[in-house]
């Protein structure tokens, strides 16, 4: 029996028609699992995830591959979206297994959830194979599984940051020294080191597939603020510009995909995130005085957070898919024949030209292209009369469907953004956008002994609790809002000191109340955004400056000395503790 039909999360929706008797994760999927002496098979995904659906596509659907895992396996699905938690205790263990992680991941775990395999996408007849395999394990040499889980787990365990002992400097039981020890120097070598990794020619860092990065450009742009040094601020121009240019911006409807698969921002990867949008709308408008592009952009973002991931509930959606039909990018790319089809022999002809559409030399698969914006054409009404006219030719096409899971991190995210953005430009609209996502978390995530919801459809909240993430990002959005939401603000912010430390100065990303998992994640390391710690760090540091009280400040300093170690050994995936550090600084002088 598949269990997925009453599932509050859209992605585990989207598997309820399989063969496979899949059950949500708990102790109902555990308890099955050790009562029919099985393994747990544990597929983590989330609903815009391109690899996900090929596999579901695949094997999910199939009912050969569906017989071999309910014969063998309790099947669990999990929306890696809903339960950060425990795809970050699995993506551990896959690393540590595989040496690379991604999604969909499949795990392979004892009744109590210990892993003893774990891989990422697999194909139809090697997903067969392997599944025979591990039942063989499982029946034929089960003690040795048992040591492979044990060796798994203490190697995720070793595989964590290190930490700094902050107590003799800032005891947890006492104020900070006056002006805390905040090494210039370390701030000075991270950005040496993100600058010495950027992609020159192109903006960004490292090479194809690119993301954005923004918690990198934020400390660039903080370094600049304290330092003046100008080829940090040049850098995230450069970026911003490219990516301006690039594919992985709607040139026609705005927003940002998640990364482009080439290093030069044309193609994108089509599925668009909030939380991109969230801290690209960010970046735009920090620079939005420094040219119209810029300004361009900022606008346009945000204008696409409003119309487009609006919920009726007053939140903003988690995403859009990258395929539609099946197909990715069907929604967004564009043959010469199309063009002149909508536009008419001359202005396809000035648009293919506008736009870097070559008939001979297309950049995307069938023929097929990605706007790109190369250089700003001279005639902008001829641009925006074309670019509508596209734009209504192509909501004709066949749509990507959208997320409506509000994740309260990203909200938090989108709220303080689009915060940062009226304050620049004084769009009334933006901020009571903002004011309308931050009621809804207020009525639907937050409960009434002060508790977070992760995420919510329908203004139903999800079981899943709230991570560090969540009550820190939902906490900065409330701050930028300012009067009433400050003590709001604060009322988080006191159940990330209540539940969430680690008693020596830092943080846990999941409560000390929430569900028991193989190990409990404490991770300084950025992704697409911030770390939770990061995140808890700023969001301290903020409500010591609205508030007046320093105790913020010496918690946001300690979690910071603490992590300082892991600051040093990767800068450019601790860029968010960065920018909180460069912050604190700044606040001392």
């Amino acid at each position: 029996m598949n269990r997925l039909a009453g599932a509050l999360s859209p992605y585990l929706r989207q598997h309820a028609a399989n063969p496979v008797d899949w059950w949500q994760w708990g102790p109902d999927a555990l308890a099955e699992a050790a009562r029919r002496d099985v393994p747990i098979l544990c597929s983590i995904g989330y609903s815009t995830c391109h690899w996900c659906h090929v596999m579901a596509h695949e094997s999910f659907e199939d009912a050969t591959v569906a017989a071999s895992m309910n014969d063998r396996f309790v099947p669990v699905k999990v929306d890696r979206e809903e339960r950060p938690d425990l795809d970050a205790v699995y993506m551990q263990a896959t690393m540590a297994i595989t040496g690379q992680g991604g999604w969909p991941m499949t795990v392979f775990a004892f009744p109590d959830g210990t892993p003893f395999f774990a891989g990422t996408y697999f194909p139809k007849s090697h997903f067969l194979r392997l599944l025979d395999a591990v039942h063989t394990a499982w029946t034929d040499q089960r003690e040795e599984l048992r040591h492979q889980g044990a060796a798994i787990v203490q190697a995720s365990a070793r595989t964590g940051p290190a930490f700094a002992d902050i107590t003799a400097s800032c005891p947890l039981d006492g104020p900070c020294p006056p002006a805390p020890p905040i090494r210039t120097e370390m701030l000075d070598r991270a950005a040496a080191a993100l600058l010495a990794s950027a992609d020159r020619a192109h903006g960004g860092f490292g090479s194809a597939p690119k993301f954005p990065s923004v918690p990198s450009l934020r400390f660039l742009c903080d370094y600049y603020v304290r330092t003046g040094d100008e080829k940090a601020l040049d850098h995230v121009r450069l970026t911003a510009e490219q990516m301006a240019r690039g594919g992985i911006y709607d040139q026609l409807a705005g927003g940002f995909a998640r990364y482009s698969v080439d290093e030069a921002w044309a193609v994108p990867h089509f599925e668009k995130m909030l939380y991109d949008n969230a801290e690209l709308l960010w970046l735009y408008s920090r620079l939005y005085g420094e040219g119209t592009l810029f300004a361009r952009v900022a606008d346009e973002t945000a204008w696409f957070l409003l119309e487009h991931f609006s919920t009726s509930e007053g939140g903003f959606a988690a995403a859009f898919d990258a395929d539609t039909d099946g197909v990715e990018g069907l929604t967004y790319v564009w043959t010469y024949q199309d063009l002149t089809e909508v536009l008419g022999v001359d202005d396809a002809a000035w648009a293919a030209e506008a736009f870097g559409v070559d008939p001979d030399r297309p950049n995307f698969e069938h023929g097929a292209n990605v706007l790109l914006l190369p250089r700003d054409p001279s005639d902008d009404a001829r641009l925006a009369a074309v670019r509508r006219r596209l734009l209504a030719a192509r909501r004709e096409r066949p749509q990507p469907g959208r997320d409506d899971k509000v994740v309260a991190a990203w909200n938090g995210l989108a709220i303080a953004a689009l915060a940062e953005y009226a304050s620049r430009t004084g769009h009334r609209d933006s901020l009571v956008a903002a004011e309308a996502a931050a009621e809804t978390l207020a009525r639907v995530h937050i409960g009434e002994d002060g508790r977070l919801a992760r995420a919510s459809l329908g203004g139903v909240a999800a079981e899943a609790p709230g991570v560090l993430e969540d009550y820190a990002a939902v906490a900065l959005g409330f701050l930028r809002l300012g009067g009433e939401w400050t003590d709001r603000a604060a009322g988080l912010l006191g159940q990330i000191r209540e539940h969430f430390t680690d008693g020596l100065g830092g943080f846990f990303d999941t409560a000390a109340d929430a569900e028991a998992l193989v190990t409990r994640p404490a991770d300084v390391h950025d992704g697409p955004t911030a770390s939770g710690w990061a995140l808890a760090a700023a969001a301290l540091l903020e409500a010591s400056q609205v508030t007046g009280d320093e105790t913020y400040k010496d918690d946001a300093w300690r979690a910071i000395a603490r992590s300082e170690p892991a600051m040093d050994a990767n800068p450019r995936f601790t860029s968010g503790l960065h920018a909180a550090a460069e912050a604190l600084v700044r606040a001392q002088r």
